[in-house]
């Protein structure tokens, strides 16, 4: 059952028009008619503003409208894409609940087609550093996600760089760059932010180790995600480094 069947059953009942509903939902009468025809789009389920008041209008619980449209919605992903189960469930949902309304769903249509794909990967250790829990986002326990609900206010991203912000419960907000762009060295960085992509390689880098991975420029070469994790590691072994003098 989709939006538009239960509002034309509801006006049948009420033995009303469209034209009243559109007057009490503050739209046009011409944009209530394409939704009733299919012709255009229900409102997203967080256009609260309108199915509010199509709500009392029509005299349905408070939300009634919003759950139909989130209900369908979610159908039509399962036919479309069929169902891939999340690997970590309680994680993807508190990911989405975190993440700003107005990316939810495109970020739901990312996430759901894989168990656990690169972009959800990125957010949740991303997340992690913000809440300073450190960890293994393949081993979070119910305690940190409980902790990082608490931490966590709200994320967004930027597709084309893959840039998040973070807006921690209390503080400023953090903006994490996951991409480099150097005209002296073309596409070299491409390495680069497929460690950073990868939580198993890069998850538990430091800022300063990061900055030092990023500092490194190559003339002829370009390094893969295995050079960096390398590299990493060579920081971390003492054997590399001689000791300051006393």
């Amino acid at each position: 059952m989709d939006v538009a069947l239960v509002i034309r059953q509801r006006l049948d009942e009420l033995q009303l028009d469209q034209r009243d509903l559109a007057r009490a939902a503050n739209v046009t009468e011409s944009y209530v008619s394409q939704i009733l025809t299919r012709k255009k789009a229900a409102p997203a389920p967080e256009r609260t503003d309108i199915y509010d008041r199509m709500d009392r209008f029509l005299k349905l619980p408070q939300g009634e409208l919003a759950r139909v449209a989130e209900a369908y919605l979610k159908e039509e992903r399962l036919r479309r894409l069929g169902e891939v189960a999340p690997l970590f469930p309680e994680l993807r949902a508190l990911l989405l609940r975190k993440c700003v309304p107005a990316q939810r769903e495109a970020v739901r249509a990312i996430l759901e087609p894989q168990s656990f794909g690169e972009l959800e990967r990125l957010v949740a250790q991303t997340l992690l550093h913000v809440a300073r829990l450190g960890g293994d986002v393949l081993q979070i326990t119910p305690k940190q996600r409980s902790r990082l609900d608490s931490a966590i206010a709200a994320w967004e991203w930027e597709p084309a760089t893959f840039a998040l912000t973070v807006h921690p419960a209390t503080g400023p907000a953090k903006r994490f760059e996951y991409s480099e762009h150097d005209e002296r060295n073309g596409d070299q960085e491409k390495g680069l932010l497929e460690f950073l992509r990868d939580p198993q390689l890069s998850g538990t880098a430091t800022s300063a180790e990061l900055a030092f991975l990023k500092s490194l420029r190559f003339k002829d070469r370009r390094p893969s995600a295995l050079y960096y994790y390398r590299e990493l590691q060579n920081l971390r072994d003492p054997l590399h480094f001689r000791a300051l003098p006393g």
